[in-house]
């Protein structure tokens, strides 16, 4: 198999996406909304966004052998992404979130499934030995692989690769997990501006960051529509977040972290890492769902200038 660029375990479910008046009310009250049903999980969006940049991305994760594990995986795929290591689950359910979207938030109800039951057993030797770059997402969901990611990473970074991790939200709202000790294991952290100051146990968004970014990775931030944020040691820089048209937020945070993480396998300098990122976060918001308006990369350049 040709080297990969990237390689991403974790998250992978369909997204059932909710749109019009969709605060639900009790007592068997009906309302009728819209609805997409899209691919969704941290991870997978990441890998197809990475793709969509021209990188040669594989994705690990765990399925259940039922029609939303087919659906997730054939969703994958179209998007040029290596499925090949996945783990089809003939025991456990695929998992699936329900998302209630509004023009300016969302809620999200997600049924776990197999989607945590990745461990680092499942990780075929032959992607880990072949990638440049491994990414761990939805950390804090991915409860049977995280305690074994210092082991994983280790190797990574001893045969020459560098590593990433996006905790996104933490269900039990603990914000630990043994991620600050993962921490010196890891090139690039990229969480959002709330996950940030919370792992971080600081309200000033950029004092978390930098506390971050002391324990050894770059730290990226998406911080919404004020664009971006990147520490790393003592320099701090900021990207502004260019007007838009928004039609959904859902993935911009993960098309973000492929942007900021094509830019590094580039070599670009962090200033242009993080207009990437920014770039890549903002323009995946022109559609509904997580990918159907990913940029390619022409489209970055030829509208943001960004690379």
């Amino acid at each position: 198999m040709p080297d990969l660029d990237l390689l991403v375990l974790g998250d992978a479910n369909p997204d059932l996406v909710l749109w019009g008046d969709v605060a639900p009310v009790f007592g068997q009250a009906e309302r009728l909304v819209d609805h997409d049903l899209v691919l969704g999980g941290s991870g997978a969006i990441a890998a197809c966004a990475a793709a969509r940049l021209g990188l040669r991305t594989a994705f690990v994760g765990v399925v259940g052998d039922d029609v939303f594990g087919r659906f997730t995986l054939d969703a994958l795929t179209e998007r040029g992404v290596d499925v090949s290591g996945c783990r089809v689950d003939a025991e456990r359910p695929t998992g699936v979130s329900v998302i209630l979207a509004r023009e300016d938030d969302r809620a999200i109800l997600t049924s776990p499934g197999a989607i945590a039951d990745l461990r680092a057993a499942d990780v075929p030797p032959e992607l880990l030995a072949s990638a440049r770059h491994v990414h761990a997402s939805s950390y804090f969901l991915q409860v049977g692989l995280r305690d074994e990611l210092p082991d994983l990473f280790e190797g990574v970074r001893a045969r020459g690769g560098s590593t990433s991790v996006d905790p996104n939200a933490d269900p039990t709202e603990r914000w630990d997990g043994g991620l600050l000790e993962l921490l010196p294991l890891v090139d690039v952290l990229l969480p959002n501006d709330a996950e940030a100051r919370a792992i971080a146990g600081e309200d000033d968004l950029e004092a978390a960051a930098a506390a971050l970014a002391a324990r050894g990775p770059i730290v990226a931030v998406k911080d919404g529509a004020n664009g971006g944020l990147a520490v790393d040691g003592e320099v701090t820089i900021r990207a502004a977040a260019e007007p838009i048209d928004v039609a959904d937020a859902i993935g911009a945070g993960d098309a973000f972290d492929a942007g900021f993480l094509v830019g590094r396998l580039l070599g670009e300098p962090l200033e242009r890492c993080l207009r990437l990122a920014v770039a890549c976060g903002s323009l995946s918001t022109r559609g509904r769902g997580g990918t159907a308006a990913q940029p390619s990369m022409d489209e970055v350049r030829a509208s943001w200038g960004a690379a």
